[in-house]
């Protein structure tokens, strides 16, 4: 497929797990790629929580119809055994970043007649785990902007959804996983958690990535505001089982 041929995206957070994964699927459909994020390999390396660099990656493009944000950091705990630096953290980089990238890139997509934006959020906006309060509110407040833009800039040709992942093999996962594994290995507790998921397993960041440039492309064309679950089957399950 080439439904990207022509088309210059930005990935925020296009080096690590799905957002390369969504770097990678949209170059192989023939967009230029630039990538964004803390990491050496990045285009642009920079903080997602600074509004000059923010600009500086959208410039860096020199044009822009797609952008995907994907940078996003994971922290446990509750309200009370989360430290107001922790929860700062997680809100900005998980949601700052994504509205100076969408501040930034919007003028750039008017100019160009319209674009696509698509962020990535979680399950947990909908229905969260325990100990995951900063994670989970971050979330939900990216599942909220996604609709809230959609609204402001559909006459601006500006297309917003979100993708609401259940449990990726990811770095991030993988870091979780290490957190609570006790004697197990990382697998072991990775399996444990896809089994949770109707369909047995974890996902791949590719899976992700397809449903990603799916809201990116033409394919999607009337859909906006939209949050697209791509969780395994997990939030359409109750945690009941009838008995044997």
């Amino acid at each position: 497929m080439t439904r990207f041929e022509g088309k210059t995206a930005l990935v925020v957070g296009g080096t690590l797990g799905i957002g390369r994964a969504a770097a990678e699927r949209l170059a192989s459909e023939g967009a230029r790629v630039v990538t964004g994020g803390r990491e050496d390999d990045a285009t642009l390396p920079g903080d997602v929580r600074d509004e000059a660099y923010a600009r500086a990656l959208v410039e860096r493009c020199g044009g822009l119809d797609v952008l995907v944000y994907s940078a996003g950091v994971q922290r446990y705990g509750t309200v009370e055994t989360t430290p107001p630096e922790t929860w700062d953290e997680v809100f900005a980089i998980n949601v700052r970043g994504a509205y100076l990238a969408a501040r930034a890139a919007v003028p750039a997509m008017r100019e160009r007649g319209g674009g696509a934006i698509v962020i990535v959020s979680s399950v947990q906006a909908t229905a969260s785990q325990t100990g995951v309060a900063a994670y989970a509110a971050s979330k939900g407040a990216l599942s909220t902007l996604a609709r809230t833009m959609a609204l402001d800039h559909a006459r601006d040709g500006i297309r917003v959804n979100s993708v609401a992942p259940g449990s990726v093999d990811t770095p991030m996962l993988r870091w979780a996983a290490d957190q609570f594994r006790g004697e197990r290995s990382s697998d072991d507790v990775v399996a444990d958690w896809g089994r949770m998921h109707p369909l047995g397993r974890v996902s791949a960041p590719e899976e992700i990535a397809a449903a990603i440039a799916y809201l990116a492309s033409d394919d999607a064309s009337t859909v906006t505001g939209a949050e697209l679950r791509v969780d395994g089957g997990l939030l359409a399950a109750l945690a009941v089982e009838l008995p044997k």
